[in-house]
């Protein structure tokens, strides 16, 4: 079976439901069955969405992609600079 990738929207979605079924009185096992995840991702989830908000779980997705495409920019950038220095030193 392959792995299932979450949005942060979905993931903060599921965060708050489980803490709604959570305060009813289930146990950390009934949730994570609920919400379709192992408790080891629930812990997980909780630690790096646990306190945000869903605007700002969207906003950090799109920080994310901007952060990506501003590293690739770096990489082509250094790899164009690497180029130039090599047909400067005339070792083509």
């Amino acid at each position: 079976m392959g792995r299932q990738r979450f949005t942060a929207e979905s993931i903060v979605r599921k965060l708050r439901e489980a803490e709604v079924v959570l305060s009813r009185g289930q146990t950390l096992a009934q949730v994570c069955k609920k919400i379709g995840v192992c408790e080891q991702t629930y812990y997980r989830w909780r630690k790096e969405y646990g306190g945000l908000r869903l605007d700002q779980a969207k906003h950090l997705r799109e920080l994310e992609r901007e952060n990506a495409r501003l590293k690739k920019l770096v990489a082509e950038q250094a790899l164009d600079i690497s180029i130039l220095k090599e047909a400067a030193s005339g070792n083509l």
